[in-house]
Order: C-alpha cells, then sequence, then structure tokens
C-alpha cells in the first residue's frame, strides 16, 4: 500500500513542479523549492496524520519526482510524459531503496535517469509520429 502512495506522490510532484515551473512562469527552482518546502512543513507540523515510514518518505519522494518535473518545456511538452517520469522515480526510489544506502546524490540520481527515459520515450513517440 506504501508503494502505491509513493507512486502517486512521485507523480503528483512532478506534474506540479512542471505545471508551476512552466504554466505559472515561476521558474523551475521556485517551483520545485516552494511545492517542497510546502509538503515538507506539513509533515513536519503534523506527524502524526500518517505512519511513521510514510510521514519520513513522502517529503523526500516528492522532492525527488520535483527534479523530474524540472525538466525544461522544450525538451519534453507532454505532461503525461512528466507525469510517467514521476511514476518512474518513484518506482526507481522503492526499488533501489537499499541499493544507494551511504552514497550521496540518489534523488539527483534516480531524476536524472527518470527524466532521461521520458525525453527518450518522448524522441520515440516523435520518430513513430513521423512515419
Amino acid at each position: 500500500m506504501n508503494e502505491l502512495i509513493f507512486l502517486f506522490v512521485g507523480g503528483i510532484g512532478a506534474l506540479l513542479t512542471y505545471v508551476v515551473a512552466h504554466d505559472l512562469k515561476q521558474g523551475v527552482v521556485r517551483a520545485s523549492a516552494g511545492l517542497s518546502l510546502m509538503v515538507g512543513l506539513f509533515f513536519y507540523g503534523f506527524p502524526e496524520v500518517l505512519p511513521l515510514e510514510l510521514t519520513i518518505n513522502i517529503p523526500i519522494v516528492f522532492l525527488g519526482a520535483s527534479f523530474v518535473g524540472m525538466t525544461g518545456s522544450q525538451l519534453v511538452k507532454n505532461r503525461l510524459l512528466i507525469l510517467i517520469g514521476g511514476l518512474i522515480f518513484s518506482g526507481i526510489y522503492i526499488g533501489a531503496s537499499d541499493v544507494f544506502v551511504g552514497y550521496g546524490g540518489k534523488l539527483g540520481t534516480t531524476a536524472c535517469i527518470s527524466s532521461l527515459m521520458v525525453f527518450g520515450v518522448g524522441v520515440l513517440i516523435k520518430k513513430l509520429q513521423a512515419r
């Protein structure tokens, strides 16, 4: 059940960041930082709302997925691909939780892999449409 919640949070985190950054013209850093701060402060202020594992990990998943949402609108114009990128981020985060223990950059690396996968899918879709 927690995995489904992480997938949801990752998808929404990436999509919200993309929308705030590009549609509301706030810039990618402001969108990612502002939304992540709001999520983090909510769970810091109300730690009893959800079980401890969710309270700890939801802000982390949201922050990492917001890195995916920072993808430039010139590279990925499709919001569905950004949502899928957030889901991919969450899936990697869940599956690799024990792999990167002790290493820095887990969120950024995972977000980069997710963004590259989404970018590749976007390029593949364009090539298929051109045919």
